[in-house]
């Protein structure tokens, strides 16, 4: 099994650091800042192998540069987007294979916050950048409600004991909205008062497991008939798919935060 390493930065961003737990190498996911990534690998004797990239902001773009003058090596992300020295554009269903790693990782297209936001699937884990959060989902700054309800649809078919690996703790504000909701789901009351001690403790509640998101996060239970009793009620009017579920609770929090 892939060890991964937490790093943090900024007020919530979270990088990852994908290890073999036999070497020394690693792939880093989403280096905003090089600073703490530098540090890391510094204090845990490890060297980078490949710098992954989801998607074009600024908080998972920023130390590419800082980071390749330190080291020569291969920057992936995604082919429709501009990302600074990206070495090798990906597409949807292309497979990158890490030597030092000894795992091969499948890209899926998975478009809605950005337009060609991508996501990582390996052996048990998918890193998703800002489409699903613990809880939630990203905000739709260049896609279409769509185009998110397809993306997130596509990640919620992966095995339910796959970990998700989002880039920011934002889990505790969204079971907030995921309560409001669908206020008689008893599994969100208690992944609150779960999400409450970690954080706590200083934990971090990333990764998560998908099972875990489909039964409490409100952006995977667009079918469910309490969301969509409770989106009608916030829209207004009858809502007659998925798509439309998902467009009305997604503005729906977008008022709230």
């Amino acid at each position: 099994m892939l060890r991964v390493h937490t790093v943090n930065a900024f007020d919530d961003n979270y990088i990852w650091l994908i290890q073999h737990p036999e070497r020394p190498q690693v792939v880093i996911v989403d280096p905003g800042d090089a600073a703490p990534v530098i540090e890391a690998l510094q204090r845990q004797a490890l060297a980078p192998a490949a710098i992954f990239i989801t998607h074009h902001h600024w908080d998972h773009v920023g130390g590419i540069g800082e980071l390749l003058a330190h080291w020569s090596i291969p920057v992936y992300g995604p082919a429709r987007e501009t990302i600074p020295h990206l070495s090798h554009p990906l597409s949807d269903n292309e497979r990158v294979h890490i030597d030092a790693l000894d795992s091969t990782f499948q890209v899926m297209d998975v478009p809605g916050h950005t337009a060609g936001h991508i996501a990582y699937v390996g052996p048990g884990k998918v890193f998703v950048g800002d489409t699903l959060f613990a809880g939630g989902c990203g905000r739709l700054f260049e896609g279409t409600p769509e185009q998110m309800h397809a993306s997130l649809s596509r990640i919620a078919a992966l095995p339910d004991d796959t970990l998700v690996y989002c880039a920011h703790e934002y889990t505790a504000d969204n079971l907030v909205f995921a309560r409001i909701a669908e206020p008689g789901n008893p599994a969100i009351e208690a992944r609150q008062q779960a999400v409450q001690a970690q954080r706590a403790q200083g934990l971090p509640t990333v990764p998560s497991r998908l099972g875990e998101e489909k039964a409490t996060n409100p952006f995977l239970r667009c079918d469910q008939p309490e969301i969509i009793r409770n989106a009608e009620a916030f829209a207004g009017r009858k809502l007659s798919s998925g798509a439309e579920v998902f467009a009305v609770v997604r503005h729906w929090k977008d008022t709230l935060d």
